[in-house]
């Protein structure tokens, strides 16, 4: 088929799609065409939740037709069937919003009293993806009534339900609405927290994930309904958070990060920290299945990136990088919440609709939020909290993990050591004198991964190694640093401990190189103007980079050489300077088009 041929048909199918009656017609094939195959039919109900919003502006019988159509599929005998339908009636109830379809509502609610266990659970799924997306749409009056108030009753007494994912439905269909204060929940308030209680040894982890959550969203929402039963929701939350069930442990931890985000409750924090911080330090080692999507082993320097290991760049702001996810050495995708260590959330409702192929499958699960970036959170936020409070607690178990012979430990020991550093910096500081050099000697770790996270946790302390308290502290700390997150080249000026931050930068490993150029541009900021002595080193090994590095470390490298340029003002105007750093910067401006999204972060460098 030719070009001319395959527009053509694109054109007649986006002409079609502007047919009043063309939503009408795919919910047709949906629930009435029963002799066409599922896969058809099915087809036919994923196309029409893509095109829900039509309905806003179709005529009022294709919109009534549409409506009733949907429900009609909805108790069809075909499991795909009703799956595609259960899909278009969370979309159109959240686009026409449930007071404009209360007969959708009450079927959905009605079918909850049904002996058939597979209708049951349909409408209950249904319902929480309901309760998920849209908690506010659903607390309505409708005809003079709240439907909640009949609803959160009965989802109250289906947590008791046989059925395991009746209970899972119930639990987290409640839960959704404890962040808006829905007050159709909160007459119920102590009747939920009971349920909570009693389906806290479920034996379904999903029931016992859903009932973390819950608690978590209560913790930050009434607070003071917890605080008479906190030692016992302490103990089942410290518990859960080692489930071996990674969803269960994952929304256990996420009970601490809220626990110490709230000033208001660090009162109430403070006595547990002997028992949670040494649980969120073991929570930081990495599992088996991290390391599987990570292959952190691999020397891929030469291997060109893939277009989607190249997220979007907000250009202007200076992130270096790795403080964005340094419990991967990664950026983290674009999520709710924002933070040091990914802690955004992704929202994956259309997980039906996942077609990729198993390079986007690992990239993803490589970079999602995890059991270890939440308690690495989690420590970063204690620390700010408490300070030397919570070093004193894992002064033994962190000393006992940097110096393990299991590069697994080693490796989450350091993780905790830089997630510490904004909080515990003057409590760790006497211990600085010790640590900084074993951290500097960590970088010749053979695994990847160490070498990675070391050049992080360097940078996060890369204030205090670049005071210029002394010409000894300078020796001592600053230019074995600076020198162990670059490795110099050809370069008579640097002493033969160059073999360290620089030497990073140049390593074989994309994720180390990323670490190392991240830290090293924090560095430059801290650094400022004592970086100019070291001048022509430094920029030999940035511009060597410039031959070595991939499309998504480019961006970073560009982001440290403007760094370098801040940090040193005037001093980088000198021509022999200019005459090291212009050649490969004109160089990549040749070979970029005019259009080319690549021009904005090389013009930043200027």
């Amino acid at each position: 088929m030719n070009t001319a041929v395959q527009r053509s048909i694109t054109q007649k199918l986006n002409q079609f799609t502007r047919a009043p009656e063309y939503i009408a017609y795919l919910a047709y094939i949906l629930s009435s065409m029963t002799q066409e195959e599922d896969r058809i039919r099915t087809i036919a109900g994923y196309l029409l939740k893509n095109n829900s919003r039509l309905i806003l502006s179709s005529p009022p019988e294709v919109a009534q037709f549409v409506k009733a159509a949907v429900l009609e599929a909805f108790n069809d005998t075909s499991i795909m069937i009703r799956n595609a339908a259960s899909q278009d009636i969370v979309v159109f109830l959240g686009v026409l919003e449930p007071g404009n379809w209360p007969e959708c509502l009450q079927l959905l609610v009605g079918a909850l009293d049904s002996t058939d266990l597979d209708k049951q659970e349909a409408a209950f799924n249904a319902l929480e993806k309901a309760c998920e997306d849209y908690p506010r749409k659903m607390d309505v009056e409708i005809g003079g009534t709240r439907p909640l108030d009949y609803m959160i009753p009965k989802f109250l007494s289906l947590t008791e339900h046989p059925s395991a994912k009746m209970r899972s439905h119930a639990v987290a269909c409640l839960s959704y609405f404890v962040p808006i204060n829905c007050q159709s929940l909160f007459v119920h308030i102590d009747s939920f927290i009971a349920c909570l209680f009693k389906c806290a040894s479920d034996d379904d982890p999903s029931v016992r994930r859903h009932v973390c959550q819950a608690l978590v969203l209560l913790l930050a929402a009434r607070p003071e309904k917890l605080m008479p039963e906190m030692p016992n929701v302490a103990e089942y939350m410290l518990y859960s958070t080692k489930d071996k069930n990674e969803n269960v442990a994952l929304e256990a931890c996420e009970f601490w990060l809220t626990f110490a985000e709230d000033a208001d409750l660090a009162a109430y924090l403070h006595p547990l920290l002997g028992k949670v911080a040494p649980v969120l330090l073991d929570c930081m080692v990495y599992g088996e299945d991290d390391l599987l999507w990570l292959e952190g082993d691999a020397e891929d320097a030469a291997v060109p990136d893939k277009e989607q290991d190249i997220k979007p760049r907000h250009y202007g702001g200076k992130t270096h990088g790795l403080e964005r996810d340094p419990s991967e050495g990664g950026d983290a995708p674009p999520k709710p919440r924002i933070g040091a260590y990914g802690e955004e959330q992704i929202d994956s409702d259309d997980d039906d609709d996942y077609d990729g192929d198993d390079d986007d499958f690992a990239d993803e699960m490589s970079t999602e939020w995890n059991l270890r970036k939440c308690a690495a959170a989690a420590l970063d936020v204690l620390a700010v909290r408490f300070g030397a409070d919570l070093l004193n607690v894992l002064l033994a178990p962190l000393k006992d993990k940097l110096w393990s012979s299991d590069w697994l430990q080693r490796e989450s020991g350091i993780l905790a050591l830089g997630a510490m550093a904004e909080g515990c910096i003057e409590a760790i500081e006497p211990h600085l004198s010790t640590l900084v050099p074993y951290l500097i000697n960590t970088l010749n770790d053979p695994k990847p991964l160490v070498r990675s996270i070391t050049c992080w946790t360097l940078g996060r302390y890369a204030s205090w190694t670049t005071q210029d308290i002394s010409e000894e502290h300078k020796n001592q700390y600053f230019i074995p640093t600076m020198e162990g997150v670059s490795k110099v080249v050809n370069s008579a000026s640097f002493t033969l401990k160059c073999s360290r931050l620089l030497r990073m930068v140049l390593d074989n490993n994309k994720r180390v190189q990323e670490a190392g150029c991240s830290a090293f541009a924090t560095l430059e900021e801290d650094a400022g103007p004592l970086l100019t002595p070291y001048l022509e080193p430094v920029l030999r090994n940035l511009v060597f980079a410039f031959d070595l590095y991939q499309h998504k470390n480019m961006l970073i490298l560009y982001d440290a050489v403007g760094t370098l340029a801040d940090a040193v003002g005037r001093a980088l105007q000198d021509p022999r300077f200019v005459d090291i750093l212009m050649p490969p910067l004109t160089a990549k401006w040749g070979k970029l088009k005019d259009d080319d999204e690549n021009l904005i972060p090389l013009l930043e460098v200027g």
